[in-house]
């Protein structure tokens, strides 16, 4: 996502964008995205800077790390992009902050559920479903 620098009215500038994941690299073996995500932003212009208010939306699909299923979680994300403006500099590509932002706070260890019981650490049983027939 681009925006240009000469295009930044006084009082601001409201974008909304729905962005496919994929331009932004952001699927992994434990998170996919397989929906657009809803980019909201605020854009400001202060003599040599520009600050960027922004909001991103959407569905992560992960992988418990108890239980080994999928599941899907939303993602609501708000921060804030600031830039210092070169004299010359005509845009500022917000692509690669954007995409540091999701991915530095993906969960580490995400649950499917908080009382999600996990794995039989024997025989592999799903422990959500019901006892496994181990012996303890």
């Amino acid at each position: 996502m681009k925006i240009e620098i000469g295009r930044i009215p006084v009082e601001g500038l409201s974008l909304e964008e729905r962005l496919n994941p994929e331009k932004l690299d952001l699927s992994t073996q434990a998170v996919v995205f397989k929906k657009p995500l809803e980019i909201k932003l605020f854009v400001r212009r202060i003599t040599n800077a520009v600050n960027v208010e922004t909001q991103v939306r959407g569905e992560m699909e992960l992988v418990c790390g108890r239980c080994l299923k999928e599941f899907v979680s939303q993602l609501d994300r708000e921060f804030k992009l600031n830039y210092l403006i070169e004299k010359n500099q005509l845009f500022i590509d917000l692509d690669p902050d954007i995409r540091e932002e999701l991915i530095l706070n993906y969960p580490f260890n995400p649950v499917c559920k908080p009382d999600c019981k996990g794995l039989c650490p024997v025989c592999g049983e799903d422990l959500n479903a019901g006892a496994c027939r181990c012996k303890k």
